[in-house]
């Protein structure tokens, strides 16, 4: 299942799980669970981000920015195919008690196992965004790569679907919101499925 989801071999799956050791449960099926949050694992996979992860990030250069809603209602009419939506909205989905006012910015996650990104859907959007390359300047969106073979996307009503919570997660940390990025995972750990 897991190869199936990452879209690799049994091998590759095997020997990327090799150094979580005696932290992975391993069951007669081959298939695995984790015994608890590697927080060391999951420490090096954010120090590790920028190279981990394909981000574009986009700033709008009109002088009057659209809200992160905004973008998100005028999206949904556009419907493009493989998109989710992460970032504060997805982790607010998933814990509506995350403390933060307001969005302050719109983080989509782009399903492309392809390897190949297809943002012309950024044009139609909004025709006042640019691309930025230096990820320190502010961006009002920003699109990660999903690049493995199932994208965990949970639907959702309106088309759009939302990004799984792991990635909503690294979206936090990404925005700098260490705080709020914080209590997600405290919530989901809280609200993580107990085995029978």
């Amino acid at each position: 299942m897991l190869a199936r989801t990452a879209g690799c071999s049994y091998p590759t799956v095997a020997r990327a799980l090799r150094p979580l050791g005696s932290l992975l449960e391993r069951n007669s099926d081959r298939r695995v669970a984790l015994r608890w949050f590697p927080k060391d694992e999951f420490a090096r996979l954010l120090a590790n981000a920028d190279r981990a992860r394909f981000t574009v990030r986009y700033s709008d250069q009109s002088g009057q920015p659209r809200s992160a809603e905004s973008q998100l209602r005028r999206l949904e009419k556009l419907n493009p195919p493989g998109l989710a939506i992460g970032g504060v909205l997805g982790a607010k989905h998933y814990f509506s008690d995350l403390d933060l006012v307001g969005t302050p910015r719109l983080d989509l996650s782009l399903h492309c196992p392809g390897w190949q990104m297809n943002l012309d859907f950024i044009g139609k959007l909004d025709p006042a965004l640019r691309r930025v390359s230096d990820p320190l300047q502010p961006a009002s969106l920003v699109v990660h790569a999903i690049r493995h073979a199932d994208a965990l996307f949970t639907p959702r009503d309106g088309g759009l679907a939302w990004a799984d919570p792991v990635e909503c997660l690294l979206d936090l940390h990404e925005a700098r919101l260490a705080m709020q990025a914080s209590q997600f995972l405290e919530a989901l750990q809280r609200n993580r499925p107990v085995k029978p």
